[in-house]
């Protein structure tokens, strides 16, 4: 079932509409504790989406990154290594040594 734009559209300004006509006026007072809540409020959600965002952005890359590169990643060294996946410190000190001699 299809739903119709121009009538979804209609229904939601009467919506509106109704919502502003129909409301009574209130005499109340926002506390300044109030206000700073909600300024927390809006800024989770900023830096929430924003956190959704990076991730899904990260995961898009790696992704294209892969399809491209056919190259072994440096985690399949590790895995293939003398012992079983594990790095040794004399390992990574050999590195520093390698390049302190060039």
């Amino acid at each position: 079932m299809k739903i119709n734009k121009f009538r979804a559209a209609r229904s939601a300004f009467y919506f509106a509409g109704a919502s502003v006509l129909l409301t009574q006026p209130v005499s109340a007072y926002i506390d300044p504790a109030t206000t700073s809540y909600v300024v927390q409020i809006v800024a989770g959600i900023v830096i929430a989406c924003g956190t959704v965002i990076g991730i899904v952005w990260n995961k898009m890359r790696r992704k294209l990154r892969k399809k491209n590169n056919t190259e072994e990643a440096p985690a399949e060294d590790l895995r293939n290594g003398e012992h079983g996946g594990v790095m040794t410190a004399e390992e990574l000190l050999g590195d520093e040594d390698e390049t302190d001699k060039q």
